[in-house]
Parts: C-alpha cells; structure tokens; sequence
C-alpha cells in the first residue's frame, strides 16, 4: 500500500523519500518541472546543481542518452547498484531540463534497493532523487534522518531500513569519444571501473556544475571539522577509525574495515554533531578502495562555508 501510495503522489507532482542500497533520495517525477523544482526548494539547493534521474536499467537510460559502449560495459558491470552514469542528453528525452540544470547531460543510475526498485515499477518512470537532506547537510541513511531533515517538506517518508552501502554512488562520465572521468568518487571504487575502461580523467574544477556532489562544501555538519587528526585537542570530539572511540566520541571502525567505516559515515557525523560538539577531529582514512570516496565526503564537510 505505501508504494501504491508513494507512486500516486509522485504522479501529483509530490515529493517521496525512499531508500536506496546508497543513502536515502529525495524522489519527484523526473518528467515534471514543478515537481523537480519543489525537490530544490525543499533541499534549499542551488539549481545549479544537476540531480539523478533513477531509471530500472539500461534499457530506460538508452531512452535518455546517448550511451557509448564503454558506459554500457560499466551499466551491465554495475547496475542495478551504486553507480552512476553521465552521458549526452538524448533530445527526446522526458526528464525535465531543470534537473538536468541547464547541461547537454544527464545523470542516471539504476538502484538496487528493492523498495526503490519497487517505487520505480510503480512509478513506471524515471524518478528524480538527490539525498534526502538539506543541501549541504550530512546524507540521510535512515528514514529518521531524512524526516529529521526535511520535515513537512516532503510528502511521504518510506522506511526501508537503514541503507546497506550508506555512501552515495560512484559518478563517472563517458563522453561521445569514450572518454571516462571519475566526478566523484563512491561505493564503487576506482580500480573496478578501471578493470573494465581503463585509466580514468580526473574531473577538472569548472563551472557550472557537471554532477552531484561537486560543490567543494557539501556533506557538512554543523560543527568545524578538523582531517587526519591522530588525536582530539581539547575540546574537540573525536571521530575514529581503526580504533574504539574515546568518551564522546564516535568510531567508524574500530577494526579498519572501510566498509563498515562507509556505512557509518553519515550518522557517526550526526551524531557527533547532535552532541553540540563545536569541533570534530576526524583520524586519518587510508586512499585506497572506499576510503578515496570515504576522504571525498569529510574533505568537502570540512570546506570552509559557503
């Protein structure tokens, strides 16, 4: 019944949370521009800032894009799951330009949480679905906190749990020529892509825009934060990796596991932050696998404000 009552209001042009494998998303009708315009007035979001548009597979993104094959090798690898693809916008295509922010492209990707999956073959459309906070803020990984965040700004808050992965999706473009560049690093990591398309671009600073996530503040808390601290100063609480955490503090993982440390990410930061902490010491994260994407999200949470 809630599905069956999520996609009627999506149909109305309102506005759903739901659950993905990555963080909560704030769905609307990717079709609909009033609809999609209502998902950044309730994030307060710059509408420069392009939104995925969530489709069941790549039979639904080909309707929207122009797919060169080396994007078809990473959506058969990786979809359903935390990836997303950028490719030129098809002209035909119904997702709503706002959403696409004014760009020649369009983010897709194909969730593999089985309520959103549901919700999309409910919907029968494509589903437009940033994460479920305000812009800024930290990610959602439970249906808490997207109401927490969103209130009565949303219509409809589906519970599915707490999200699995608990980081967003790994964006990578693929131009017309076949050229992959990693927008932001994410649950996927760079060395799986680049098993199936070789060495990936690096994504230059520009404007506007190209993808989610790629404000330099973003995923921000509250409090300061302070990276690759080995220990709290005074006064400070104290995020650990690879270790308990001390009194007050939190830990991502106390083993090391990056993705345990993952999955932690988002509500270790709320937490500490609920504490009225004024500062976060953040111990340092290795590169390597998740912990490139897990170092993405506290370097820009630790940006000064914009």
């Amino acid at each position: 019944m809630s599905i069956s009552r999520a996609a009627d209001i999506l149909r109305a042009g309102g506005l759903v949370v739901f659950p993905t494998e990555t963080v909560y998303g704030l769905g609307a009708d990717a079709t609909n521009p009033l609809a999609v315009a209502r998902i950044y007035e309730a994030k307060g979001r710059p509408q420069f800032n392009p939104l995925i548009a969530h489709v069941p597979g790549l039979a639904e993104a080909e309707q929207h894009a122009h797919v060169h094959e080396k994007a078809r090798a990473l959506a058969e690898a990786f979809w359903p799951g935390p990836f997303t693809l950028v490719a030129r916008r098809r002209a035909e295509s119904s997702v709503a330009e706002l959403a696409c922010a004014g760009l020649a492209t369009i983010a897709l990707r194909a969730p593999s949480h089985p309520m959103a999956r549901e919700l999309l073959a409910a919907f029968g459309g494509p589903i437009v679905a940033p994460s479920a906070n305000r812009s800024g803020h930290v990610s959602a990984t439970t249906a808490q906190h997207a109401a927490d965040d969103l209130g009565a700004r949303v219509d409809l808050v589906l519970d599915g749990g707490a999200c699995p992965i608990g980081l967003e999706s790994t964006i990578v473009a693929v131009d017309d020529e076949g050229v992959a560049t990693l927008l932001r690093p994410g649950a996927i990591a760079r060395a799986d892509i680049e098993r199936l398309v070789g060495p990936l671009a690096a994504s230059a600073k520009a404007e506007p825009v190209t993808a989610p996530g790629m404000m330099e503040s973003h995923y921000a808390p509250r409090a300061s934060m302070r990276l690759d601290a080995d220990a709290p100063r005074a006064g400070e609480a104290y995020l650990a990796f690879g270790a308990p955490a001390p009194a007050g503090g939190a830990t991502l993982s106390a083993s090391g596991d990056l993705v345990e440390a993952a999955a932690n990410l988002y509500a270790a930061l709320r937490g500490l932050d609920s504490t009225g902490a004024e500062f976060i010491a953040v111990a340092p994260i290795p590169p390597l696998g998740l912990g490139e994407a897990i170092r993405d999200r506290l370097m820009r949470a630790a940006a000064p404000r914009k």
